[in-house]
């Protein structure tokens, strides 16, 4: 007990709870003013927008649906209708023209084959088939942009009446498996990979051979 005494006694020992003053927080810098200040008169200046878009909402909302429609007909109709028969039409105008034949240069096919075959050795089949197509429509878009629209899809590039029947054999073959990995999810095995393969060798390769 004697001893407790003591230590309370104790001047050095601090028994009080300690009272710690608030510290105020620091003020804005130049910056932090100076953008406080720019988004308070963004909102003052934005406000009346929003108030006026929730105003016009329920109107606001079918001329967007609309414009929504009007701009997938247009895709369609560019696509499918007309305007894209017209740009086939024409696209089999310049092959009975005798446009040379497209083929893909011999360092771009080997290049090609060399990656590709770089991820099929890693059992990566699917990939491998994907980058042939890829890379096969990004060389037909450099060289030929006219025959390559935006809105094309793969089968549609397989089909392109400009290019060589064995060119659209081979593009065919592989845009079929690359469809059936990406839609179907099934994983592309060996056979399907060489089943692409030998599909663009046999086109791009002979056409290398023919031209060397």
């Amino acid at each position: 007990m004697e001893s407790w005494e003591g230590v309370r006694d104790d001047s050095d020992i601090q028994f009080a709870p300690v009272e710690i003053e608030p510290t105020p927080p620091p003020e804005p810098n130049a910056i932090e003013q100076a953008l406080n200040a720019f988004f308070g008169f963004l909102g003052e200046v934005l406000s009346p927008v929003g108030a006026l878009i929730a105003g016009i909402w329920p109107v606001l909302q079918w001329v967007l649906l609309a414009l929504l429609a009007a701009f997938i007909i247009y895709m369609l109709v560019n696509t499918i209708g007309p305007v894209g028969l017209r740009k086939r039409d024409a696209r089999k105008d310049r092959a009975a023209a005798g446009e040379p034949e497209w083929a893909p240069s011999r360092s771009e096919s080997l290049a090609l084959l060399e990656d590709a075959d770089r991820l099929a050795a890693e059992g990566r089949y699917d990939e491998a088939t994907h980058l042939l197509l890829q890379r096969s429509v990004g060389q037909i878009a450099a060289a030929k942009p006219d025959w390559v629209e935006p809105s094309s899809t793969a089968r549609e590039l397989a089909a392109l009446p400009a290019l060589s029947e064995a060119a659209r054999g081979a593009f065919g073959a592989i845009s079929e498996r690359v469809e059936r990995s990406l839609f179907a999810l099934r994983k592309l095995d060996q056979n399907d990979w060489v089943a692409a393969r030998a599909a663009y060798t046999d086109f791009a390769l002979v056409k290398i051979g023919e031209a060397a």
